[in-house]
């Protein structure tokens, strides 16, 4: 890898955003690699990068933040007008003024804050927080016999884990988490960032007024005194990173334990199955985009200065010179959760919730069984997840009483309807609001029918 001033011409990348690419992405990988450390690929229609395939050129990238900074308003593209404002790409490659655009001392500064509130999670905490939720979604389709274990689990768990330890009240929640799920899904994202931005400053300003035992008000209480807007930008950055990426971890998980190749039993294997997924089915595939400030020659493919580099993890992961450490699935050697400065600050706790969903699931329901062959699943389009469309199961129906074990039970005698603080606290008179000015009724999201448990 050499930095020069020499330029190449681009095109004819190979697309990572059609069915072909979804389907095997592997025979790119590998047909990149054939021509050397990195080459060139088509992100979205016409929109050329750069992708990494080897191990040994991505740590160099992941380390070196001067040569290539990760702050994409140096995109010249974008910069230039020649990628519009709804393009596909910019939920994840528009810039926001977060730790995972930043760089040097805003980077060190913005981090800090962000692993130090990490470092306050108690992973005892996190498996007693997933276990009701993953009740909870349990109890909407277990008596069923049959669920999707995509859209009816791995997709709902960590956004509505998330709603737990951001602290939101009900109708907060309820946004974050429809608003989380329209950008994931491409439904309206424009709408969507606005309304996720919307409801995110009426939290951080509920948690300056009455602070909890959240992640936002840690972020608020911490000596980096973050404003705002940057309050805003890195819970976003952390719901975004963290929920996409844990709902692969999970389903692709499951698939490899529910296959044939796979297997069933709770315990040890969970771990096992998840450390062979981050190595083979890596969940975040294409990621970590960075816009070098002069050409570089990756041993023969040329990337231009401020043209989007992109490392492969699941590439690099698949670097012939890693068989040994592949094959005995050393987690100290694969990239799933990056490196360097960038690295991941929660993969401890990304497991831990993995983990407890994927046990809590199969405990519940021990003759899970996939409800098609393996080989008619497919695999969602997208140039940076590894990502099934839907993991349909079949399992014998059993009745929708979880939730029970977690609801509180009242004292003789005691009120059982909330009070005004509680219903403030709760959000069902408006985060802040007294409560006194009773709003139309509207039809309960997900986080608030969860919150109607323990208020029963």
């Amino acid at each position: 890898m050499n930095a020069h001033r020499a330029s190449a011409p681009t095109g004819g990348g190979c697309p990572l955003h059609d069915a072909a690419f979804a389907a095997d992405p592997r025979q790119v990988y590998e047909k990149l690699r054939a021509e050397g450390a990195a080459g060139a690929v088509e992100l979205a229609p016409g929109i050329e990068g750069t992708l990494v395939v080897d191990h040994g050129t991505a740590l160099q990238v992941l380390r070196n933040t001067e040569l290539f900074p990760r702050d994409s308003r140096r995109w010249r593209d974008l910069v230039e007008g020649r990628i519009a404002a709804d393009n596909p790409l910019l939920p994840m490659l528009g810039y926001r003024p977060n730790t995972m655009f930043s760089d040097g001392s805003t980077h060190l500064r913005l981090r800090k804050a962000v692993t130090d509130s990490l470092a306050k999670l108690n992973m005892s905490r996190i498996r007693r927080d997933v276990e009701p939720i993953a009740d909870h979604l349990l109890d909407q389709f277990s008596e069923r016999g049959r669920a999707d274990l995509l859209s009816d689990y791995a997709k709902l768990l960590p956004l509505l884990l998330f709603n737990k330890l951001f602290g939101c009240p009900a109708d907060i929640g309820d946004t974050l988490t429809s608003s989380m799920s329209a950008i994931f899904d491409g439904r309206d994202p424009l709408r969507a960032n606005e309304e996720l931005t919307a409801c995110l400053m009426e939290l951080i300003a509920l948690k300056r007024r009455r602070p909890g035992d959240d992640i936002t008000s840690w972020l608020i209480q911490h000596p980096s005194g973050l404003t705002d807007a940057e309050l805003n930008d890195q819970l976003v950055m952390m719901m975004g990173a963290g929920v996409e990426p844990e709902r692969n971890l999970i389903g692709n998980t499951l698939l490899l334990m529910l296959s044939s190749s796979g297997g069933h039993d709770s315990g040890p294997q969970i771990e096992e199955a998840m450390d062979h997924v981050l190595w083979n089915a890596t969940p975040i595939a294409n990621y970590a985009a960075h816009y070098p400030v002069q050409d570089v020659d990756f041993g023969g493919h040329i990337a231009e200065a401020n043209t989007p580099v992109l490392i492969s993890f699941a590439g690099a992961n698949g670097d012939p010179r890693l068989a040994e450490a592949r094959g005995n699935q050393s987690k100290g050697a694969h990239l799933a959760w990056g490196a360097g400065p960038h690295a991941c600050p929660a993969k401890d706790p990304a497991q831990v919730i993995a983990s407890a969903a994927i046990e809590r699931l199969l405990n519940a329901l021990p003759d899970l069984s996939l409800a098609v062959p393996e080989q008619e699943l497919r695999w969602r389009p997208g140039p940076f997840h590894r990502a099934l469309v839907s993991l349909p199961v079949n399992f014998s129906p059993s009745p929708a009483n979880r939730m029970a074990a977690h609801r509180p039970q009242p004292a003789p005698g005691e009120d059982r309807q909330p009070h005004a603080a509680q219903r403030d606290a709760s959000g069902t008179g408006g985060a802040g609001g007294t409560g006194s000015t009773r709003e139309p009724a509207r039809k309960k999201g997900f986080w608030s029918t969860f919150l109607d448990v323990f208020r029963a």
